[in-house]
């Protein structure tokens, strides 16, 4: 008798955790199946976003040069952000030492794309990474009110005007985009420069580059924007 309700009982059990096993694996594929739906219904096109940069009028209210700029950025699947940057810059500086003056006032674009980094795409915080493709083309002026000629000791006025110049360099970039309220939004970013190409001009080393900042074939800077979100 024993024997019998013991079989009865285990033969219940096994039976049991069949079902059990059977909705279990059914709530997992439809959960897989629901997580695969809503992937799938993302659309690729989330928006495009206005931004300008706060960092250039800084600069240019504290120093000797600085710039206008925003922004163009396209939003797909909210992981993808391909990006256009324009500014206008603004040099007008002299050397202390040398009396040297340098002023210049050139546009310049960046192309490029920012990746979100965050393992929840669709959070309204992003951290993102990125790279830009960039290119000024620019006149400048520069002017002494003398250089001493070594052989005769005579003070030798030296100015130069107009003069073409050109630069092509590439950005590493690394940000944060937060959510401020509603539609707003404003974040940072920090960025290596690399320059892959450059012309500056008939007379040598430029001072200020468009864009880029003072020369050289590396430097550091960053941005800091404020954003509307269509």
């Amino acid at each position: 008798m024993l024997t019998h309700h013991t079989c009865s009982y285990v033969s219940r059990l096994w039976l049991i955790s069949l079902l059990l096993l059977f909705f279990s694996n059914g709530n997992v594929m439809a959960q897989q199946h629901k997580g695969l739906a809503e992937r799938d219904t993302v659309k690729l096109f989330r928006g495009v976003a206005v931004s300008v940069d706060a960092v250039g009028l800084v600069q240019m209210a504290v120093g000797s040069y600085g710039q206008y700029e925003g922004a163009l950025r396209v939003n797909l699947c909210d992981k993808y952000f391909p990006i256009i940057e324009v500014g206008y810059a603004i040099a007008d500086a002299e050397n202390d030492i040398t009396s040297l003056r340098y002023k210049t006032n050139a546009p310049y674009g960046r192309v490029g794309i920012d990746f979100n980094l965050l393992k929840n795409k669709h959070d309204v915080n992003r951290f993102y990474g990125g790279v830009r493709y960039a290119y000024t083309s620019y006149k400048f002026d520069v002017a002494s009110s003398g250089v001493e000629d070594p052989t005769w000791g005579s003070n030798v006025p030296f100015e130069g005007c107009d003069i073409k110049a050109n630069q092509h360099w590439m950005e590493l970039v690394a940000g944060i985009d937060a959510k401020i309220y509603k539609n707003i939004r404003m974040g940072w970013s920090v960025r290596y420069k690399r320059r892959i190409a450059h012309n500056d001009g008939i007379i040598g080393s430029t001072w200020y580059v468009p864009g880029y900042g003072k020369t050289g074939d590396i430097r550091l800077g960053g941005t800091f924007n404020f954003t509307f979100e269509f």
